[in-house]
């Protein structure tokens, strides 16, 4: 995870901050769309990147903390959103300070699960686990792409997120597959499965 970092704030240029900020996240969220909270609840969107996704839920009246631990990141989000966003400085697996910021109604990770191996995605989940309220709810996508990955990629099977979510005590309900957004990434055959899942209220 810390090279994926690394190399994100090496290229944390102005258009690549404009074309992610650009991308709508009506679109982005379809597949899941329809499980998002309608009253006002607590958010943590993990790898939150400029904040575009933490702004569409706060303008909806939810309090969102947005967890990105690329600084170039979090300043272009402080820029382009003003202070809409709480922002925090952290990172997975351990999530430690977001955890003591919870408990939250709804943890969100929007293309940042294929970023871990397998050995921090069993230590991540437990952490997700542990900052998610009883009754609330997990949904994380999981990239696919043909051919070579890209760097700091790592194949994302569906069962293994499931089984780990299983043993951490969610439930799934519901696994939706998806075109990418991203037109390059479109083209280059690049999709998504988008699962979601329930923690018991207890």
């Amino acid at each position: 995870m810390d090279d994926a970092i690394t190399d994100y704030a090496a290229n944390a240029t102005p258009e690549l901050i404009a074309g992610y900020d650009a991308l709508p996240p009506e679109q982005i969220y379809a597949a899941v769309l329809d499980l998002f909270p309608d009253a006002p609840a607590r958010i943590a969107d993990i790898g939150a990147g400029t904040g575009r996704d933490a702004a569409w839920f706060g303008r909806q009246g939810h309090r969102v903390l947005a967890v990105e631990p690329v600084r170039a990141f979090r300043e272009a989000g402080a820029a382009l959103h003003g202070d809409a966003i709480e922002w925090l400085d952290d990172q997975l697996p351990e999530l430690g300070e977001t955890a003591r910021r919870g408990p939250f109604d709804l943890v969100l990770l929007c293309a940042v699960w294929h970023h871990l191996d397998t050995q921090h995605r069993a230590r991540a989940m437990p952490a997700l686990a542990r900052m998610t309220a009883p009754g609330g709810m997990l949904i994380l996508s999981l990239r696919h792409e043909p051919g070579t990955l890209g760097r700091h990629s790592y194949p994302a099977p569906p069962k293994e997120a499931i089984d780990l979510a299983s043993a951490a005590g969610f439930d799934l309900i519901r696994r939706a597959e998806a075109p990418a957004v991203h037109p390059l990434s479109r083209a280059s055959g690049v999709h998504w499965t988008w699962l979601a899942f329930a923690r018991a209220a207890g």
